[in-house]
């Protein structure tokens, strides 16, 4: 049996559930059933999917990473509430502000460390992140890369919401990402104009060319209304790039190890 490998169960929309050598972390919390609707002063938000994992049913969780706090579908109610019984939660600064209590505000290169097993700990580090075009930033926002300080060649990118620009394209750079988990769904609001606010499925194959040892893992691409892009549109663009054997598609509820990229030519 392998102790350091890494798990994933997709709850839905952006939450996802990773387990890696003991420690349990949780992407964007959402609960709320599905049919739940959140109107703001321009536009509603719809909950097309309930959650196929239950709170109650996740057991302990060390630590949440939470993209941003202040759009119901990355912290919906369910998911609020359920921060109270999170080990720690990091989000950005001014979300930490908000927030209060465990929350803790990671800028982009920030550090948390959170201790594992046998003396190890996992770094968490901040990433840059745009959440939508520059002239129309629905931010602000944060990804993160996990590693552990005794395996730093395998790094888990985790883009939260955003748009790829070139700051996300230098982690390649100072990291070695072997998991890319991407927010997708080429999401749209009316006070944003036309303007994707997460990743297109194009702008997925780009980050599948930059993270060029990374297995491609989607989330946040179905499950609300406002979505503009499907799976079949992210398949279809990996298809049309010969990417796709990059991609790991999650059964929703379903405990997976996370696949290693195939051999050969990553690209």
């Amino acid at each position: 049996m392998n102790d350091r490998q890494l798990y994933l169960t997709y709850v839905g929309g952006p939450t996802l559930l990773l387990e890696w050598r003991g420690l349990r972390l949780l992407t964007d919390p959402t609960f709320d059933p599905a049919g739940s609707e959140y109107p703001t002063a321009s536009y509603t938000l719809s909950k097309t999917q309930g959650p196929a994992v239950s709170p109650e049913r996740l057991e302990r969780v060390d630590a949440v990473l939470l993209s941003h706090d202040h759009h119901f579908d990355n912290l919906d109610a369910g998911g609020r509430a359920f921060l109270e019984s999170a080990g720690a939660v990091l989000t950005t600064t001014t979300g930490a502000t908000r927030l209060g209590g465990r929350a803790r505000g990671l800028a982009p290169g920030d550090v948390a460390a959170i201790p594992g097993t046998a003396g190890s700990a996992l770094h968490v580090t901040g990433t840059p992140a745009r959440h939508g075009p520059a002239h129309a930033d629905r931010g602000p926002v944060t990804g993160f890369v996990l590693a552990w300080d005794d395996e730093p060649n395998a790094g888990v990118y985790i883009s939260g919401d955003t748009v790829w620009y070139e700051e996300i394209g230098g982690l390649a750079q100072r990291f070695a990402i072997t998991a890319a988990v991407l927010f997708l769904g080429a999401a749209k609001v009316r006070a944003a104009g036309d303007w994707p606010l997460t990743l297109t499925a194009a702008e997925g194959v780009e980050a599948a060319r930059t993270f060029a040892a990374a297995t491609i893992v989607p989330v946040h691409y179905e499950g609300w209304g406002h979505f503009t892009e499907s799976r079949a549109d992210i398949d279809a663009a990996f298809r049309a790039a010969g990417l796709s054997h990059r991609l790991q598609w999650l059964e929703a509820g379903k405990r997976t190890a996370l696949r290693s990229p195939p051999p050969g030519n990553p690209r």
